[in-house]
């Protein structure tokens, strides 16, 4: 429906959003390293290890120990580092370069870390209790980045975003818009689609949990629905130059008066 490309929103309480790029940097080396450099058989063996598979992580199914590479609990996050393609991988990370920065700053590093985690396996559950008998592998960062734009809805709803609409046509809007047709398609999809590659429900749960824990994470002074307008950095206001009026000299009287 869209493709976020920039928002307006300036850090206020950190000086960089350094968990959000190492978690960016982090789902790149992963994907390189079971992806375009790594061999058929390495690669398969990553997801079938690492990616989320409800039906072993509810215990109806169990897999060669030789492909276990972590505990079947730890798949819950691990899952979330894992991705199809550059296209899979872009389009998350994208979301959270534009969206990531700002709950980072609005929970500060380790709070954001957490909460990042925790979306991510609250959307592996979510998709797992949907189909607990799947033996098929989640992967993708889906889950955790559902969360933070829906962190993002509440913090910052009408903060300017530029967003490719349609895959063509760039709009600066209020991020209620894009974020709650966003919210509402990933919902409306888990009710009418359930089959499909997408993990819906792991979106959705991602939404969920991420819509409770900003409640609780941010720091106490960040307001939910900010109604501030925020000004981009590189638009500087000048104030307006005051004419200071000049004093009229008194005419000299005259005899005869003024004139």
């Amino acid at each position: 429906m869209f493709i976020p490309l920039y928002d307006r929103n300036s850090l206020k309480h950190i000086r960089k959003q350094y968990v959000t790029i190492a978690l960016i940097l982090a789902n790149i080396v992963v994907w390189l390293l079971t992806g375009p450099v790594a061999s058929d058989q390495f690669a398969n063996a990553a997801v079938l290890g690492l990616g989320y598979i409800p039906a072993v992580a509810f215990n109806f199914a169990y897999i060669d120990p030789a492909s276990v590479l972590v505990p079947p609990y730890a798949t819950y996050i691990t899952y979330a580092f894992l991705h199809g393609d550059i296209t899979h991988l872009g389009m998350n990370m994208l979301f959270l370069w534009v969206f990531g920065d700002n709950v980072e700053d609005a929970m500060g590093h380790f709070r954001f870390l957490c909460f990042y985690l925790l979306c991510a396996a609250a959307g592996a559950l979510a998709h797992g209790l949907i189909n607990p008998q799947s033996e098929a592998p989640l992967i993708g960062a889906s889950g955790a980045i559902s969360g933070v734009v829906a962190a993002y809805f509440l913090l910052h709803p009408k903060v300017r975003v530029w967003v490719l609409v349609f895959f063509r046509i760039p709009l600066p809007l209020p991020a209620f818009i894009p974020l709650a047709l966003w919210i509402g398609q990933q919902v409306y999809m888990l009710v009418i689609n359930q089959d499909s590659g997408v993990s819906w429900a792991a979106h959705v749960g991602g939404i969920v949990t991420g819509s409770l824990l900003i409640v609780f994470l941010r720091r106490t002074d960040v307001p939910l629905f900010d109604r501030t307008i925020v000004t981009p950095k590189a638009v500087a206001h000048e104030k307006p130059e005051i004419p200071v009026p000049q004093t009229q000299a008194e005419p000299e009287p005259t005899r005869w008066g003024r004139s």
